[in-house]
């Protein structure tokens, strides 16, 4: 099964806004929830990142690499980073996986891998 994480297009002005937000930050104009969902796209290039070692239970890995990656049309997301030795400007690609998982569930988020 394919996953999409989506952005948010103003139906008035044509922004695109991540993460959702009621009202558009550009125009101002349009009422509650007037978007349109399109999916992010999958690969960027690393911003910047940082390695996280002291983790909650639920994550399985004794550390984790978390990063900002500037998607190809210009919007930023935060993401976990699957790479040994990330480096600031590579190019990446994600993908929608399971970050987190918990006795009955499981939770999805973006994973981010060198391109």
């Amino acid at each position: 099964m394919d996953r999409n994480i989506y952005a948010y297009v103003c139906r008035r002005c044509g922004a695109s806004h991540y993460p959702f937000r009621m009202v558009c930050k550009e125009c101002k104009q349009n009422d509650f929830f007037e978007f349109d969902t399109v999916p992010l796209p999958r690969t960027g290039s690393l911003v910047t990142w940082t390695r996280v070692h002291n983790l909650p239970a639920q994550y399985e890995v004794a550390t984790l690499g978390i990063g900002i990656v500037e998607l190809e049309n210009g919007m930023r997301m935060l993401g976990q980073l699957e790479i040994d030795e990330p480096e600031i400007g590579m190019a990446v690609v994600g993908e929608v996986d399971v970050v987190r998982r918990e006795p009955y569930d499981s939770y999805y988020g973006m994973v981010f891998r060198a391109a």
